[in-house]
Parts: structure tokens; C-alpha cells; sequence
């Protein structure tokens, strides 16, 4: 069971919350997740001139580098 803890003003308003360790340690996980799926949507909608990697290869063997 998580318990949500507040703290709050004069008049009972809230201004914070209190998370533990873990439930932090879990948020900030959970957003660098997002930003990098936002990342890779932002370069698969920008790409240009990727190639596929089995045509790399061919090309590399073909000029001895590989």
C-alpha cells in the first residue's frame, strides 16, 4: 500500500508531496523511459539517409574493411 504524503501551507493547502527513496528512485526511471522513446520518435520522423545494416556490411566486405 503506498501512503501519499503532503506537506502543506497556513491553510491546509498542498505544496508538496513526500515520496520515499524508492518511489523517487522509480519516477525518475519511468521519465528516462519516456524521454527516450521520445527521442527515438523524434529520430525516426527526422531520419534521413540511414541505411540498413546488412548494406553496410555487404560494402564494407566488399572493400576489405571487414
Amino acid at each position: 500500500m503506498v501512503l501519499t504524503r503532503y506537506l502543506v501551507d497556513d491553510k491546509n493547502r498542498k505544496k508538496a508531496i513526500v515520496l520515499s527513496f524508492r518511489d523517487y528512485q522509480h519516477l525518475i526511471a519511468r521519465i528516462e523511459e519516456l524521454e527516450d522513446a521520445l527521442d527515438l520518435d523524434n529520430a525516426l520522423r527526422t531520419r534521413t539517409g540511414f541505411r540498413d545494416y546488412s548494406e553496410i556490411r555487404k560494402e564494407l566486405k566488399e572493400q576489405g574493411r571487414l
